[in-house]
């Protein structure tokens, strides 16, 4: 057997679902190279091999683990205090933007805590604890229950970082923060409150520049002065969506001469009766439709579930994060029975629709309502998700990664001019004859790891170059085999110089 073999060997073995915990465990040998980190990055693992992998001397091994969405991330704890700040970086930041799947898991609390309150970032020094703290923050992974919970919690720490989100806390919360026993949460709670107090925002506004002002315009409390200077300057834009403004600004804009102000408008949940009526007769085809959505956006948080739908089309594959608790299910229940199809799509996104309403939208005359029901929600029957992954490649990565993702039933599919389709139905395990000869080499290689091959017929694949790394996935390679390959590429990178991570 040649040694240009030895990589796929050991990648395949990596990912063998049948692989048991001593034979993973020697891909965490230096010699294994990056099968070792690819496996502790990229799948499920047995505990003994977590923990081989949490207790390795070489931080690189252990900052793969801190990459890996497949384990329970409690697991993961003993890596927010991890001796290197790398590691802890990495398990802040989450996997890599260009690999990020569209679904962001949140940490769990004590972890949150643990990376949010330390004090420094690793005794290598490599990262400060802020920067990590940076790298968490952009990551997504802390849930908006956990954001919420900050500004009652025992740390004085994590109530000063809630004074950061100040109009997201109710009105209660602001005012215990404002009036907290710790001074520097008084402090940061007197500094943060200025987006809300319409002179403080109005002074501040010249120390954001124009990179900043999108956020004062749209977030923060305005005064007249300052609305004034928007409809001067041209720059309404953000103002469309900021619930601070009087009703004068919204009347105003709801007349604006560019249809663009009017249809981001024109969902607003205080919009009064007579603009929307005056609105969903609108020369514009867009203000017209987003007018005809009342009164469904009767609060904020339905007008933002609404715009996240809205103008994205088919091929979306915006982050897909935890449900906030807002709008309430009878609202979701409601726009699934609407005659609107932007209104059913909004549905479709809502993992919590209950599953007669959810095999109602599965059978939509709307395609993009089947994509994002198909995306998004936990019981989407598996034929919606094999037909969206057939004839949409953009969801096929986020498709895969879904546990009722069908992997039978694609007998039919086995001459479907596209590799990708074709590789999925090469490896159905109730195909009745498994062929392995394809022009395309990722179709051999998943029909090799096809489950339904014997260990007899896996040894002339374990030789071919385009069949090796399949062959080696396979679950019906026997283990002792898997050892014997594991000691000829593990010995043979010991005695080259080239070997390691």
């Amino acid at each position: 057997m040649s040694d240009s073999l030895h990589e796929p060997w050991l990648r395949g073995i990596a990912f063998n679902p049948a692989a048991p915990s001593d034979v993973l465990i020697r891909l965490v040998d230096p010699a294994a190279g990056e099968a070792g980190l690819l496996m502790c990055a990229g799948r499920d693992l047995p505990d003994a091999v977590i923990d081989a992998a949490l207790n390795h001397p070489d931080r690189v091994i252990r900052r793969a683990l801190a990459q890996n969405r497949h384990i329970d991330p409690a697991r993961l704890a003993p890596l927010a205090t991890d001796p290197s700040g790398i590691v802890r970086g990495w398990l802040a930041g989450g996997t890599p933007a260009h690999l990020r799947p569209r679904w962001v898991r949140p940490l769990p609390d004590d972890i949150l805590v643990t990376l949010l309150t330390a004090r420094d970032g690793g005794e290598d020094g490599t990262l400060t604890a802020n920067e990590i703290v940076g790298e968490l923050i952009s990551s997504q992974q802390i849930p908006l229950s956990f954001h919420r919970s900050m500004a009652g919690h025992e740390h004085p720490g994590l109530r000063e970082r809630a004074t950061w989100e100040w109009q997201s806390l109710t009105a209660a919360q602001r005012e215990a923060l404002l009036d907290d026993p710790d001074p520097a949460v008084r402090k940061a709670a007197q500094e943060h409150s200025w987006v809300l107090d319409p002179e403080r925002v109005e002074a501040r506004l010249p120390s954001y520049g124009s990179r900043g002002k999108p956020f004062v315009f749209g977030r923060c409390a305005l005064s007249p002065a300052l609305v004034e200077q928007c409809f001067a300057d041209g720059t309404v834009r953000p103002l469309t969506w900021n619930p601070h403004i009087p009703a004068d600004a919204v009347v105003r804009l709801a007349r604006h001469p560019e249809a663009g102000i009017r249809e981001l408008v024109a969902a607003r949940p205080d919009l009064e009766p007579d603009l929307v009526a005056e609105l969903r007769e609108d020369p514009d085809e867009d203000v017209r439709m987003r007018a005809s959505l009342h009164p469904f956006p009767r609060t904020w948080a339905e007008y933002w579930a609404i715009d996240r739908v809205i103008g994205h089309g088919p091929d979306c594959t915006c982050p897909i994060t935890e449900p906030t608790g807002e709008p309430s299910p009878d609202w979701f229940a409601a726009c699934a029975a609407s005659e609107e199809p932007v209104l059913r799509r909004v549905a479709a996104r809502f993992p919590g629709l209950p599953a007669e309403l959810a095999a109602t939208l599965a059978q939509d005359d709307d395609e993009e309502v089947r994509i994002l029901l198909a995306c998004h929600h936990p019981l989407a029957p598996p034929d919606l998700l094999l037909d969206v992954f057939v004839t949409r490649p953009a969801h096929r990565p986020h498709l895969l990664t879904l546990p009722a993702f069908p992997r039978t039933g694609w007998a039919h599919l086995i001459g479907h001019p596209d590799p990708d389709v074709r590789a999925l139905a090469a490896a159905d395990p109730t195909l009745a004859e498994v062929q392995v000869e394809d022009p395309d080499e990722s179709v051999c290689r998943a029909a090799a790891a096809n489950p339904s091959l014997t260990p007899e017929a896996l040894d002339a694949l374990l030789t071919d170059s385009r069949t090796a790394e399949g062959a080696v996935a396979n679950p019906s390679l026997p283990v002792p085999r898997m050892h014997a390959l594991l000691d000829r590429c593990l010995n043979d990178a010991a005695t080259s110089p080239s070997g390691g991570h």
